[in-house]
């Protein structure tokens, strides 16, 4: 029986140094994020460099794989399956050319649109219903440079809106692992501005 305490945390991103700080790789960035709130520190595992912390009495398993992004389904179905995670307790943090930069959506389930990671994903677990934190790169490239442009990083005007929008999803995925999907959901996509300094309050 799964651990229903216990909670995957997964960044996508290509794992080489010269894709650090890549529109593409935000999901690497926000979740490391995570790790240094907890005090956590990641370490070469199998698949994926990983970190574990204790939030309130459960168990935050991160990682951030190491199979490059086309393969990300590898090292999720890996660790979810190693550590015995029930499916709604991940949550996919991912880029999305769809969305403005350093806007955030939060999705239950739902397909993989052009993200070749997510639909990874669900190709290995044969579904799309897990939770899913997309975080807006925006699309301002001309036709034919979408992969230049995923693979580029973040202007100085955009990093003034991206390193908030980190800090709130941060904020979300301590969301998620307190009170849900829904209510991290009705919280943090009915208030997508990330300047928002209403609190989350927790269920008691």
């Amino acid at each position: 029986m799964a651990d229903n305490r216990k909670f995957l945390i997964v960044g996508l991103g290509n794992s080489e140094a010269k894709y650090e700080g890549t529109r593409h790789n935000i999901g690497f960035e926000v979740v490391a994020a995570l790790a240094k709130k907890l005090e956590a520190s990641f370490s070469q595992d199998r698949f994926a460099y990983t970190a574990r912390a204790r939030h309130k009495g459960k168990q935050i398993i991160m990682i951030l794989p190491t199979t490059f992004m086309n393969l990300s389904g590898k090292a999720v179905r890996y660790w979810l399956d190693s550590e015995n995670i029930e499916i709604e307790n991940m949550i996919v943090v991912t880029d999305d050319i769809d969305l403005p930069v350093g806007t955030i959506r939060i999705k239950s389930k739902g397909s993989g649109g052009s993200h070749n990671g997510l639909n990874h994903i669900i190709e290995t677990l044969g579904h799309q219903n897990f939770p899913r934190l997309r975080f807006g790169i925006g699309k301002d490239y001309p036709k034919g440079f979408q992969i230049d442009y995923v693979l580029g990083r973040f202007s100085k005007e955009d990093l003034e809106v991206v390193n908030p929008a980190i800090e709130r999803c941060t904020e979300a995925i301590y969301s998620f692992v307190n009170n849900g999907i829904a209510q991290t959901m009705n919280h943090f996509n009915t208030n997508p501005s990330i300047n928002n300094k209403e609190e989350f309050h927790e269920k008691p």
